[in-house]
Order: C-alpha cells, then sequence, then structure tokens
C-alpha cells in the first residue's frame, strides 16, 4: 500500500492557511478528546480565534459499527488532515482532536503496517505544537475504538520514536481533572507567547552585575584592557 494521498489545493487542504495547529495526540483512553475540547474552549474565552477539530476515526467506527480495516486507514488519515487543514485556512488557531499521526501509529501497532508513515509525518510537520497525553489516566471502555489499558504503552512508545526521529517537539501533557486542562493552556499559551519574549529578549539590555569587592585579579568581572566585560 502506498502513503495516502493528501487532498489538492483546489480541495482545500493544501491552500495558504493562515491559522496555527496544536495537535493532541495519545494513546487510547488519556483524555485527547476532553483535553482538545476544553482547550478550545478555554482559549476562546481568552479571546482567541479557536477552533476543535474532532478525531475523524470515532465518527467513521460510530458510523459503521466497527473499527476500520487495513485498507480503510488510508482514507481515514487523509480525511484527518484535510479537515485540520481547512480549519487552518478558516481560523486562527486550531486544535486538532489527533493528526495522521496517529492513524500511523495503529496501522503499524495493530496491522503491522508501516506505509502511511511518511506522508503522516509530511502532514504532521505542519503542526506548529504536539502535546502529547500522558498514561496516568484510568482506563475506560469506549464503544468500538478501545482495546484495553495493555496497549497504551506500546502505543506510546511509537507515538514517541516518531516524533523523536522527525524531530518533532512536544510536550507531555500529566494530571487529572483541571490539573490536566491547566497543565495543557499553560504549555499552549507559553508557546503563543513565544514572539514576545523573543522581542523581548532581543531588544532589552543584559543585565550585567560588578563585584566591586572581588580580589581576585583573574575573575572576569574585573576590568580588562579596553574596557570591562
Amino acid at each position: 500500500m502506498s502513503g495516502f494521498r493528501l487532498p489538492r489545493a483546489s480541495e482545500g487542504a493544501m491552500q495558504p492557511s493562515k491559522g496555527q495547529v496544536v495537535a493532541v495526540v495519545g494513546a487510547e483512553s488519556t483524555g485527547k478528546t476532553t483535553l482538545a475540547q476544553s482547550l478550545a474552549s478555554a482559549l476562546r474565552a481568552q479571546g482567541h480565534d479557536a477552533v476543535m477539530v474532532p478525531e475523524y476515526l470515532r465518527e467513521f467506527c460510530d458510523r459503521h459499527g466497527r473499527t476500520p480495516f487495513v485498507h480503510e486507514q488510508l482514507h481515514i488519515a487523509a480525511e484527518q488532515s484535510a479537515r485540520v487543514a481547512r480549519a487552518r485556512a478558516e481560523h486562527a488557531l486550531v486544535v486538532a482532536d489527533t493528526t495522521a499521526l496517529m492513524t500511523a501509529t495503529y496501522s503499524e501497532f495493530i496491522f503491522g503496517d508501516t506505509s502511511l508513515w511518511a506522508e503522516a509525518m509530511a502532514s504532521h510537520r505542519q503542526v506548529d505544537l504536539t502535546l502529547l497525553t500522558a498514561l496516568d489516566l484510568p482506563w475506560v471502555a469506549d464503544g468500538h475504538q478501545r482495546d484495553g489499558a495493555h496497549v497504551q504503552p506500546p502505543v506510546d512508545a511509537i507515538i514517541r520514536r516518531a516524533l523523536v526521529l522527525h524531530a518533532q517537539p512536544f510536550a507531555v501533557v500529566a494530571g487529572q481533572g483541571a490539573v490536566r486542562l491547566s497543565a495543557g493552556l499553560q504549555a499552549v499559551l507559553h508557546w503563543l507567547q513565544a514572539p514576545q519574549r523573543a522581542v523581548q529578549a532581543a531588544t532589552q539590555p543584559r543585565w550585567k552585575w560588578v563585584c566591586e569587592d572581588c580580589d581576585d585579579g583573574d575573575c572576569e568581572q574585573h576590568p580588562v584592557e579596553g574596557g570591562t566585560l
């Protein structure tokens, strides 16, 4: 099986976009959907033009009453990427409940199929911030999608391996309830404020202290020929 085809620009997914994407990824039953929904709501409450893109896999399973077969994974990955891209073209900030990375992860874990990885990571590289949900929540059954707590560690390992291998930085979000939301929101706000911090660092003079009482002649704070350090 070849990698899935990303939709063409005329189909909406690859058009120039104005928005930035926060992707929530992680093993099953680690609170991805709850976190994504809560983050989008919290960001809107702070005045951001934020929208949440649901996980297409959940919609697929509800519609068909089963989990996908191996040959259906390609469509699921492409549709998730297309929906994220469309939202990105219309909103300043998109919180995605998973990306094609998760489809590739489960294709490898369940079917031993690694053919989706190239396109999945090409799509995920358009993400601006990745949040990885920690394995600290109790496992809860959820219809067709969940297999059991035993699949969480190996799935988490595949996700981490992919992110590290492709040099995609990520923040791990842990904690229960409001603590988990607070951790995720802090990570997003810290990332959003990065440009402002960079400007401040470039324009503000560096703090410098000179010890007046030091008697060490080799001290870097002592005057040197041509001025002071």
